[in-house]
């Protein structure tokens, strides 16, 4: 299994969203972060901004899915310019299943 997390411009979330909805992946977990990247952060004239807002996408699937999620994520949510966003990529060793406390991989 593979956890994907995706930081990505909050207006670009529902379009990503959806996109996955679409491909059959529907389980997820969204949250509002800030942070920066290598840019550190943005001046927009006299205006600098330390820390952007962004969203966090995190799905875990079979391995063999982890490489559509990620061009579906890109592909969604590329606007060409600094701050589209990062994917990581990441194994999974357990997950388990509060509800009946078993393993759920």
């Amino acid at each position: 299994m593979k956890m994907i997390r995706a930081i990505i411009r909050p207006e670009r979330v529902e379009n990503v969203v959806d996109a996955l909805d679409k491909a059959g992946f529907v389980a997820m977990t969204k949250m509002e972060v800030i942070g920066r990247g290598k840019q550190k952060g943005i001046q927009l004239e006299n205006i600098y901004y330390d820390e952007i807002p962004k969203t966090m996408l995190m799905l875990v699937v079979e391995d063999e899915k982890a490489d559509k999620i990620v061009e579906i994520v890109t592909d969604t949510s590329y606007t060409g310019n600094f701050g589209d966003g990062k994917i990581f990529v990441s194994p999974v060793d357990e997950a388990y299943t509060v509800r009946t406390r078993s393993s759920s991989l």
